[in-house]
This record gives structure tokens, sequence and C-alpha cells, in this order.
């Protein structure tokens, strides 16, 4: 099995017990199997009561479903072209980044790792 999923669990914490079972692929797969089913369910569920709406787009059921995830993918879709004028080079900052400093190699905490 892959070391990221180990199937021993015992000297784990229920909590860290749960996440390595969310984590697993097999169990990824039901929980969006589950999200897919609640999403039916409650589109489903909008066709059993009348609604009252001051335009009469609004009462056309599973419209507000229906319009969020319109609206949700035209935002994802104008941020990633957003990202095309608005993205930077790695080395933007250039020499006057923090991360491009000099440390002294006296002050320096390094320690030694087996290899």
């Amino acid at each position: 099995m892959d070391q990221n999923h180990p199937e021993d669990t015992s000297g784990y914490s229920p909590l860290a017990k749960l996440f390595v079972w969310f984590a697993t692929p097999a169990n990824a797969n039901k929980i969006f199997a589950a999200l897919i089913a609640l999403c039916l369910l409650l589109f489903l569920s909008d066709f059993t009561y009348k609604k009252y709406g001051h335009f009469p787009i609004e009462k056309i059921p599973g419209f507000y479903g229906a319009y969020g995830f319109v609206m949700f993918t035209a935002l994802i879709l104008a941020a990633k072209t957003l990202r095309l004028f608005i993205k930077r080079d790695e080395a933007y900052y250039g020499e006057k980044s923090v991360d491009r400093e000099e440390y002294p190699a006296d002050q320096l905490d390094m320690g030694q790792h087996d290899d």
C-alpha cells in the first residue's frame, strides 16, 4: 500500500484515523458520489413547494441551483483570464526580495541528515 495511506492505524488518534479514511482514493469516490446524490436530492426537493418570487424567473424550479453553478463557473473562468494579465515572473522583486538575503554560515543552525 502507498506510504501516504497506511493500513495499520492502530497507533493513530481517532481524528487521524478519520483523516486517513478521507484520504483513501476509494473513500474519496464515495464522498464524491454522496455529494452528487445530495445535490440531486436538494434539486428535486425544489419541486415540492410553491415559490413566491419577485420576478417570474425565480419561480422556475432549480433556478437558484443552476444560477449558482453558472455564476461560479463564470467566476472561475474570469479569474483564470485575469491571471493572464496580473501574473508576475518568479523573480519579479529581484534583488529586493527577502528570500534573496544571504545569511552568515556561522549563524545558521544546520543539522546533520542521514542520506
